[in-house]
């Protein structure tokens, strides 16, 4: 796999702003320590506080509560340990981009900045890279070189194949069966064949999140007669008449709509990522808050 991960200079630049704007964001404390305090043994020791009902009397601090005349105990920092999985789409048709950015550098983007924030949270990470197959599946690890690898394969992955089935991405999800896992699955989601069975295993197992990553025109097309379309996944180029813009119009919300009832059925959260410049703040805080930190 290895092999297809093209690491060319301007993604070293892509990779290098996305890390330099994310970690400007997060020292801005959009993100805080993901250590959380417990009453119970952990990795740090954090403060002697007065005991309280329901603390585990194994963790009082005799000596200091002799000195101090009061039931003492010792409190403890502990590190979460969650997984985060990122499952990006590879396919062909996120080779479009009506404005300077194509939907592949969107979804890179975002699945680099989840990477980056779950680094800096101290939790471990882990890859899929999927087409109509699974093309690369990286196991979750921590460390800023196992985050540079996520972000090289995203930016930098050439798929085998140019068409899309999230059904095994999913399937591949329930095969891993990664207890405690937030998982992220970024696409465009323009699949008309989504497996109920593979997102209904995959939504009782994981926190499971559909980030959607749309081009502005796949939402809503300008009425300017007939205009040849080229399916980037089979290369077959139609035309499509614009002159009906009502008709137009209802077939992309339908679509979106189909997909928004079908994630709610099962309990999957969707999260759109507009191709602006606060994309990645409104990432980190949405990120922030399903983690908890």
């Amino acid at each position: 796999m290895t092999r297809q991960r093209y690491i060319t200079d301007d993604v070293l630049r892509k990779i290098k702003q996305i890390e330099i704007h994310t970690r400007r964001l997060l020292r801005s404390a959009l993100v805080g320590d993901s250590r959380s305090a417990i009453k119970g043994s952990g990795l740090d020791f954090d403060q002697i506080r007065e005991y309280q009902q329901g603390d585990d009397v194994r963790f009082i601090d005799w000596n200091a509560s002799a000195r101090m005349n009061n039931l003492l105990v010792k409190q403890y920092i502990e590190e979460r340990s969650r997984v985060v999985l990122l499952a990006v789409d590879m396919s062909g048709s996120a080779d479009l981009g009506s404005t300077d950015t194509l939907k592949h550098d969107i979804m890179a983007q975002v699945a680099s900045v989840i990477a980056l924030v779950t680094s800096m949270g101290k939790d471990r990470v882990g890859l899929i890279l999927f087409s109509d197959d699974v093309e690369l599946y990286l196991p979750p690890g921590r460390g800023r070189a196992h985050t540079h690898t996520i972000m090289e394969y995203v930016f930098g992955f050439k798929p085998k194949s140019r068409k899309t089935d999230i059904s095994t991405a999913l399937k591949k999800l329930a095969s891993i069966k990664q207890r405690d896992a937030l998982v992220f699955v970024i696409s465009d989601f323009i699949d008309d064949h989504i497996n109920s069975s593979y997102l209904s295993v995959a939504s009782r197992l994981y926190d499971l999140v559909a980030v959607r990553c749309l081009d502005p025109r796949e939402r809503d097309l300008p009425s300017i007669g007939f205009l040849p379309i080229q399916d980037k996944e089979t290369g077959q180029t139609l035309f499509v008449d614009l002159r009906n813009q009502h008709g137009v119009h209802d077939f992309l919300q339908e679509r979106i709509a189909e997909q928004n009832k079908l994630f709610k059925q099962y309990g999957v959260s969707i999260l759109d990522v507009a191709n602006n410049n606060s994309f990645i703040g409104d990432l980190i805080k949405f990120f922030r808050r399903r983690m908890r930190y």
